[in-house]
């Protein structure tokens, strides 16, 4: 584990994402690295089968500044510097993998849920960041 010096710990601010951010924050500590908490606020279409390719719901600054609220204190729960939490806008998966090869991170923490019937068939952030990323990748199991 040594070699894991620049952790980046993708969370989505719910209560599960504290077991991931706490796993990375255990990691960093074993390996004398550091970690960074990244929230990707993502934008939804409010009619899915519609035409136009853009996003019909707008990010607005009350969401990016509850968000970075929220990612602050989770950091500081955590003991992390305030410098250590990133919240951006667009797909968690583009976002995600981008993010990692800006910061050369060495590990990708993420929450993965177990899957059954048809969401098996849908490609989910986690496996797209699993596939897609440019160091290795820690998908701790959440409720």
């Amino acid at each position: 584990m040594a070699d894991y010096r620049r952790i980046l710990a993708a969370i989505d601010l719910t209560e599960d994402s504290r077991a991931v951010a706490r796993r990375a924050a255990d990691i960093a500590r074993i390996a004398n690295g550091s970690v960074h908490l990244l929230h990707v606020i993502e934008f939804v279409p409010i009619e899915p089968m519609s035409d136009t390719l853009v996003p019909v719901m707008q990010i607005d600054d009350q969401m990016m500044a509850r968000a970075r609220s929220q990612i602050a204190a989770l950091a500081t729960e955590l003991g992390l510097p305030p410098n250590s939490t990133t919240v951006e806008a667009g797909s968690p998966k583009s976002e995600i993998l981008r993010y990692a090869r800006a910061q050369s991170s060495d590990l990708i923490v993420l929450g993965c849920r177990e899957r059954h019937g048809l969401s098996i068939l849908v490609n989910r952030t986690e496996d797209t960041v699993l596939h897609g990323a440019p160091c290795d990748v820690l998908a701790v199991r959440v409720r």
